[in-house]
């Protein structure tokens, strides 16, 4: 199985009149997001399953990866706040093995997260990615094949 953990693009700030929930991305977090998910596609990156957090931020970022990779976004609570290694279990657990998975969501719990598989600290910056292949899914534990920070992406399209 492998797992793909997106964190959110850059979003505006919360504020009195807009609620962290319903915070969108900023033009830059489109645009970035829309590059990176032009790269995601060049590497034939494939999931069957999109789950994003319902927090807007992460599914307006979910849809754009979702319509340039011809996947649909699902909307799940558990890829909101409070992410973790036991929400992966859940959503992975009647999946096939050799299923793709991307989840779209939020820190600390991305980062906690995919530490928590590999055995190693990961930080996730606004608009990275890693990929984690499963070796065993009793207990869960994974092996970290990659990170791709934002500025990666933003290399890789000049």
């Amino acid at each position: 199985m492998r797992l793909y953990f997106f964190r959110h693009a850059i979003a505006h700030d919360a504020d009195a009149d807009t609620p962290d929930a319903s915070r969108e991305l900023t033009d830059e977090g489109i645009a970035n997001t829309e590059q990176a998910a032009r790269i995601l596609k060049t590497l034939t990156i494939t999931p069957d399953y999109l789950f994003s957090s319902p927090l807007t931020r992460a599914y307006q970022t979910a849809v754009i990866i979702g319509k340039a990779l011809d996947v649909e976004v699902q909307v799940r609570k558990e890829v909101g706040p409070g992410f973790s290694i036991h929400a992966v279990e859940a959503l992975t657990r009647e999946l096939h093995p050799n299923a793709e998975i991307l989840f779209v969501g939020h820190e600390p719990d991305f980062s906690g997260t995919v530490t928590a598989l590999v055995g190693g600290r990961v930080v996730m910056k606004k608009g990275g990615l890693a990929r984690v292949d499963v070796i065993t899914q009793q207990p869960l534990v994974g092996e970290l094949v990659w990170l791709i920070a934002p500025k990666v992406f933003g290399a890789l399209s000049e």
